[in-house]
């Protein structure tokens, strides 16, 4: 019982029996789930492209109303304990997604380095290197397709 009491929350705890400051700490701030994503209609594939939603800063990898978001973006998808494993789209490297498959978090995120800037600094994240989706046309998504770290390789 001691060796447990000396795990880290997301090593003893379910999503659900999280906190809300728990649950939010295991965000590492990637800002991959914020880029636009395009689906094959006929295969149902998922695409990503280098484009954000007009909320999110490319410098800081956050959400400029992290509290309002759904309200100004109304097709944003608030990540829930219950949904996560159903978010087929959500990035591989998202702690969340690690976390109910039960794996455990990388070294970069910051619960294991101490350091927010870890994810940046490793690669992992979009930081400074996406386009508002606010400065491109809709027509233009399909040409903006790609492979972030970590994320498996986009087909033809």
């Amino acid at each position: 019982m001691t060796q447990e009491k000396n795990l880290p929350f997301w090593k003893t705890k379910s999503l659900t029996e999280m906190s809300r400051e728990e649950w939010e700490s295991l965000c590492d701030g990637c800002g991959k789930c914020c880029c636009i994503r395009l689906e094959d209609e006929d295969t149902g594939a998922i695409y990503i492209t280098d484009v954000v939603c007009k909320l999110f800063n490319p410098e800081t990898c956050q959400c400029t109303d992290y509290t309002n978001r759904s309200v100004k973006v109304p097709d944003c998808v608030t990540l829930t304990p219950d949904n996560v494993d159903k978010l087929h789209w959500m990035p591989q490297t998202c702690a969340y997604r690690l976390i109910a498959q039960g794996k455990d978090l990388p070294e970069h995120h910051h619960l294991i380095s101490g350091s927010r800037d870890s994810i940046h600094n490793a690669g992992m994240s979009v930081q400074d290197a996406v386009t508002c989706e606010t400065l491109v046309k809709e027509d233009d998504l399909p040409h903006r397709l790609v492979v972030w770290p970590g994320e498996p390789d986009i087909g033809p």
